[in-house]
């Protein structure tokens, strides 16, 4: 016997703001491999915002403007990431539970 398919948590989210999954077995498909590269897009603005957030932090002259600008594309990273740290959390997970055939 086979493991079921399990869900991925895709790295957008749908209408109203409700999570995406994807329901295949093939890792190298179209769809994992567009997931996959969101994911790295993602990751990789996360990376740079925070570098500017320190700037923006360290610069004297930020305003409060700039301030909750900063803190609004903060937002919007985290909830990037940690909907990829899901995601691959339970990838992760599944990977190593044993399959019993």
């Amino acid at each position: 016997m086979t493991a079921p398919k399990e869900l991925r948590l895709l790295p957008w989210s749908g209408s109203e703001g409700k999570p995406c999954y994807l329901s295949t077995d093939d890792k190298a498909g179209y769809m994992s491999r567009l997931a996959d590269n969101i994911e790295s897009i993602q990751l990789g603005t996360a990376t740079e915002l925070l570098e500017h957030a320190s700037d923006t932090l360290n610069d004297p002259g930020t305003g409060p403007e700039g301030l909750r600008l900063l803190a609004k594309e903060l937002t919007g990273a985290l909830r990037d990431v940690l909907r990829v740290a899901t995601s691959r959390g339970h990838l992760l997970a599944l990977s190593e539970e044993p399959h019993h055939s």
